[in-house]
């Protein structure tokens, strides 16, 4: 194979790669990791890698260099994407994988939907919920309000999500549903402790591994994603507690 068109696959796996493992949770100390490794497992050692939130540039230097970008749109959680692109990465570097099986294999797991049903989502949901409001030291009565209030809210943000393209708004609106659901449970005598519902039902809707990402990239000294990252974890629990206090202030 040219060295040229030798580069441009390995750029298109490493790219690849660090695509899938950044919009399924990945930080990015370890996608620019990720992508290094397997170049170098490729016969490229002189590659260079920067990873934000929103893009991915990967270059290869040499005679004939190459500079790619690729732009992130969408995040979620998947780990197991990311648990998937390591594996790749790790046999890539063992020799059991040829760059042609590589990116095959990624392009495999990239257009795979191996997240968990709906229902799935919204059942963890509701029992963390219940299980929260116990660790926050709530009463057993309430558990049963905390867990339809958090599972409503976390399937209600789920559906709202695919109609508005503004998430922060979309948490607001499942956070403001929670909170009317909450108080409506208590008002009615079912439940008891407004407070330890509301918190126990939002804890689904708490940012929790983006907030873990921006402190790691910022430990590791990535500026630019820690503080992009902290700043998302930031709005999202301001869109929470906004909702919250909306209900609040209503009733």
């Amino acid at each position: 194979m040219e060295p040229s068109k030798q580069h441009f696959e390995i750029t298109q796996i490493c790219l690849l790669a660090g695509k899938i493992m950044l919009q399924s949770g990945g930080e990015t100390y370890r996608v620019e990791d990720t992508m290094m490794r397997i170049a170098a497992a490729l016969g490229v050692d002189n590659s260079h890698s920067y990873v934000t939130p929103t893009g991915i540039f990967f270059s290869i230097d040499g005679t004939e260099p190459m500079t790619r970008l690729i732009r992130i749109m969408e995040r979620s959680t998947d780990l197991r994407k990311v648990a998937l692109v390591n594996d790749i990465s790790r046999k890539i570097s063992a020799g059991e994988l040829s760059a042609t099986e590589a990116h095959e294999a990624l392009k495999q797991i990239d257009a795979a939907r191996i997240a968990y049903p709906v229902w799935v989502q919204v059942a963890a949901a509701a029992l963390a919920s219940g299980c929260f409001l116990i660790m926050f030291q709530g009463i057993w009565q309430d558990v049963l309000p905390a867990i339809i209030s958090g599972g409503c809210g976390f399937l209600f943000l789920i559906y709202i999500q695919r109609w508005i393209e503004i998430k922060f708004f979309a948490e607001f609106l499942a956070s403001l549903m929670i909170g009317a659901m909450s108080f409506l449970f208590v008002k009615q005598g079912i439940g008891h402790q407004l407070d330890t519902i509301i918190i126990g039902s939002v804890m689904p809707l708490v940012p929790g591994l983006l907030i873990t990402n921006a402190v790691r990239d910022l430990m590791a000294g990535h500026l630019v994603s820690g503080l992009s990252k902290g700043a998302e974890a930031l709005l999202t629990a301001f869109a929470i507690g906004a909702g919250i206090a909306l209900v609040i202030a209503l009733y």
